[in-house]
């Protein structure tokens, strides 16, 4: 298999950390960690148990990097063919394949034990049912086979805000399920925004992204349809689950105005890679923002402050006066 044979590199041993680092793709982690947070604060009303959230953010970062690596071992011969990711630990010969597979089993089994251990088995098998999806369904099964394959293997990418709340509470809820929802509306506009920039790249491969496979209007059409679904989504959480308040209501609209703007503008201008590139950014501050209002609102301090505005308005409300 092409760049699979490249011969190992000498490096000293802060190289060799440094590749077995990039490995996980660190950049993608964060943004799975905050939706497990997210979930967690609303999980326990605001009132998280700070080694519980530690723990459990460690063992989500530890799967998330064990799928990643899985994935780098798995897709080593398209990151050959490909300009952005043919430097890759993999396929630049800095780490066989045979090292890869075994670190991504020791990041699994460690997070695995830390979950299990530290919070309950229910999270850990969560967060192993992710790395399980993400490389036998999305990695395997779709992404080199349909140009869905971003929509289907949205659903592992959202696992990590059933973790939290499993973490929290031992077992699942519409809150977490609709939190789940969320992230799975929002990949789609997230990576096709991407892949519209980097389509040539896909094209090359023979990876059927949609951009790839049925062009640039049709790809923006998608990502203004998923982006109409993700911001009033949002908002259930509000009402009729109640596990979120005026603030979050206030966060969310503001966000998800910004975010129709940027998919309405694309759609007008489907072949304008800036904009692509601009949807791409903001989907990832989205994402972060939003979770940051759900934490923000779960406080009890704004419980408190939402309470006292509320009495205040009904007190006012109640006493104007009736013509």
């Amino acid at each position: 298999m092409i760049g699979t044979s490249v011969s190992r590199q000498h490096e000293n041993v802060l190289q060799v950390v440094q590749s077995y680092y990039q490995l996980t793709k660190p950049r993608i982690i964060p943004l799975l960690l905050i939706t497990t947070a997210a979930s967690m604060w609303i999980a326990s009303d605001g009132r998280v148990d700070p080694v519980l959230l530690l723990v459990t953010l460690v063992g989500g970062t530890l799967a998330a990097a064990a799928a990643q690596v899985f994935n780098c071992i798995y897709d080593r011969d398209i990151d050959y063919e490909m300009l952005r990711t043919r430097h890759r630990p993999i396929p630049s010969g800095r780490i066989q394949p045979r090292d890869a597979l075994l670190f991504g089993i020791v990041l699994a089994v460690i997070s695995f034990t830390l979950l299990a251990l530290f919070a309950n088995l229910l999270a850990a098998l969560l967060a192993m049912s992710g790395i399980v999806f993400y490389m036998g369904v999305y990695t395997h099964l779709l992404k080199r086979h349909t140009p869905q394959n971003i929509v289907i293997g949205g659903a592992a990418g959202a696992i990590p805000a059933l973790v939290g709340w499993a973490a929290v509470t031992g077992e699942m809820s519409w809150a977490a399920w609709l939190l789940f929802t969320i992230v799975f509306l929002w990949t789609p506009p997230h990576f096709w925004a991407l892949a519209l920039m980097i389509k040539d790249d896909y094209a090359k491969v023979a990876i059927p992204m949609l951009p790839v496979v049925a062009g640039e209007e049709p790809t923006t059409r998608q990502i203004w349809i998923y982006t109409l679904l993700v911001v009033p989504v949002s908002l259930l959480l509000i009402y009729p689950l109640g596990v979120s308040g005026l603030i979050y209501g206030a966060i969310a609209l503001l966000l998800g105005s910004i975010f129709l703007q940027k998919a309405w503008q694309l759609l007008q201008n489907p072949t304008d890679n800036q904009l692509a590139r601009s949807m791409f950014k903001y989907s990832i501050l989205y994402m972060m923002l939003l979770c940051t209002g759900i934490v923000v609102d779960s406080l009890p301090i704004s419980q408190q402050l939402t309470a006292a505005v509320t009495d205040n308005l009904q007190t006012l409300v109640s006493a104007m006066p009736i013509f």
